[in-house]
């Protein structure tokens, strides 16, 4: 098994589980509040999980693996700057950096 494929699917599988959380977790919900973007929590939500889904798509389709790892450093990025505006610790902003490093490597390797 390669490390490209081991990022692939634990990227995608975080993305799909995030999404879900975004809808039926009450920490998550509060996090929406939080980032004062409660009003795009299930835009975000479906968001992910759809790129989440692509990403594992894109084992079998190139295509569907660029678009969704595109759209993952998007979302990733502006994680990243959402966290750093609301003045965040280093702590909560290194996962959002993590993916973003995560997406890129996808991206780069498909």
């Amino acid at each position: 098994m390669d490390i490209n494929y081991i990022i692939i699917v634990f990227t995608a599988v975080s993305f799909i589980v995030y999404g879900i959380n975004s809808f039926v977790s009450k920490k998550m919900i509060s996090e929406f509040k939080r980032w004062k973007l409660e009003k795009y929590r299930k835009a975000i939500g479906i968001c992910q999980f759809t790129c989440g889904t692509g990403i594992l798509l894109g084992l079998k389709f190139k295509l569907i693996l660029i678009v969704s790892s595109i759209i993952l450093i998007a979302m990733m990025l502006v994680a990243v700057l959402v966290r750093i505006k609301i003045k965040d610790n280093i702590s909560e902003i290194i996962p959002a950096i993590a993916y973003l490093v995560l997406g890129v490597l996808i991206l780069h390797y498909s």
